[in-house]
């Protein structure tokens, strides 16, 4: 393994850090802005570029009450969504007039299936009512390992008014690479909403 050294002496001295050290930075590469879409497919910019990528979701607008938002991968660059995948499930919520809830969801977890993944459930779509959050993917082109991914998305229950807090996680049980990930509701288009993805430096 190569040894990377800096010119300078003393710490208070370096001016640059070598190129080949990670430094956290989040480089965005690409934003799609929801418009009565039926999808939002990222379908370039994942390679092995990056060891990591993230998915920021700005104001996720659903067009119809109570659906999920979900996601997928592909491994031809978008021609086909449903890879093989093993997830958990669970959330945090609590409403306005002070209820609360927590516990594993079963029905949004997955195991070895090639279903949409969930990022949220019962989304409303009053008009002031969203979604935003991240969706961190793993090295999606290791051709060696299983592709892990965690997320964390902040919501509105259609119901109640509850916020909803929920947490998804697991990993794309395939060892080609992940070259494209889709976005969608389980019914209706994505009404309005930003998701930008940046690859992490």
């Amino acid at each position: 393994m190569a040894l990377i050294s800096v010119s300078n002496n003393a710490l208070q001295n370096i001016t640059a850090v070598p190129a080949s050290v990670a430094s956290g930075a989040l480089i965005l590469l690409s934003t799609q802005t929801a418009s009565s879409s039926a999808s939002i497919s990222f379908t370039s910019g994942i390679d092995s570029t990056y060891d990591s990528y993230v998915f920021k979701f700005i104001n996720i607008h659903p067009a119809t009450d109570g659906v999920s938002f979900h996601f997928q991968g592909s491994t031809n660059s978008g021609s086909t969504y449903g890879i093989t995948t093993t997830t958990t499930a669970f959330r945090a919520a609590h409403n306005e007039a002070g209820a609360d809830a927590f516990g594993y969801l079963t029905a949004q977890d997955l195991a070895q299936s090639t279903s949409d993944i969930f990022l949220l459930n019962g989304l409303g779509n009053e008009n002031d009512q969203n979604l935003g959050g991240t969706l961190t993917l793993f090295n999606p082109s290791s051709t060696v390992f299983v592709k892990h991914f965690i997320a964390r998305t902040q919501g509105n229950f259609n119901t109640d008014d509850y916020s909803l807090d929920f947490y998804s996680a697991g990993y794309f049980n395939t060892t080609s690479a992940i070259n494209a990930v889709q976005f969608k509701m389980s019914s209706g288009n994505i009404d309005d909403g930003i998701i930008k993805l940046y690859g992490v430096k």
